[in-house]
């Protein structure tokens, strides 16, 4: 299930505080934002609450799985792979559950300015993703894009795409994710 609050608050022209002070009994800008976000579990409760406060059906705050859209996770370009400032769509819809996306914002390597990377997330099976690009979260919100080599326990050996880059270790990620697919507009 994804939460849509957002979008329907944006379509309806609200602020986080228009909605927070229409909920009953009124509550804050910032639980609004973070059920919208789901840094918050999103109750049922809430949710008939919010549906209230917008004036829409409950339903309508929610797509359910079949319903999903693969969202861009990050942004691949010469200066390495980073986190969108906004949320974004991939081109098409329908991917599986474990899938996020990598829109390429300059060409770098392989890829082509506007390519979209489809890739499958993976827990632990580093072993499998031998010789293929991988997406893999940083810190503060930062990602890391680059072939991996080599897998020496925990310790994930990557080649950044650029030329002339140097050979990266990342110990222990909490997940990556494998390119599977490859969107190009022609």
């Amino acid at each position: 299930m994804i939460n849509s609050i957002r979008t329907v608050r944006r379509a309806k022209g609200l602020t986080l505080e228009e909605v927070a002070q229409r909920c009953e009994p009124p509550t804050t800008a910032q639980t609004i934002g973070r059920l919208e976000t789901g840094t918050r579990t999103l109750s049922l409760g809430w949710m008939n609450r919010i549906a209230k406060a917008l004036g829409v059906e409950a339903a309508e705050l929610v797509q359910l799985p079949q319903d999903t859209q693969l969202t861009i996770t990050a942004h691949l370009g010469a200066d390495g792979a980073h986190a969108p400032t906004r949320t974004e769509q991939a081109l098409t819809a329908r991917p599986g559950e474990d899938m996020v996306a990598v829109r390429v914002t300059s060409s770098i390597g392989d890829y082509r300015a506007g390519d979209e990377i489809w890739c499958r997330r993976i827990e632990g099976d580093w072993i499998g993703a031998l010789n293929r690009d991988l997406l893999v979260p940083r810190p503060a919100g930062r990602f890391f894009f680059a072939r991996l080599l080599n897998v020496d326990g925990e310790k994930l050996h990557l080649l950044p795409l650029g030329t002339g880059q140097r050979q990266q270790v990342v110990s222990n990620p909490p997940w990556a994710a494998v390119a599977v697919r490859l969107i190009r507009t022609l």
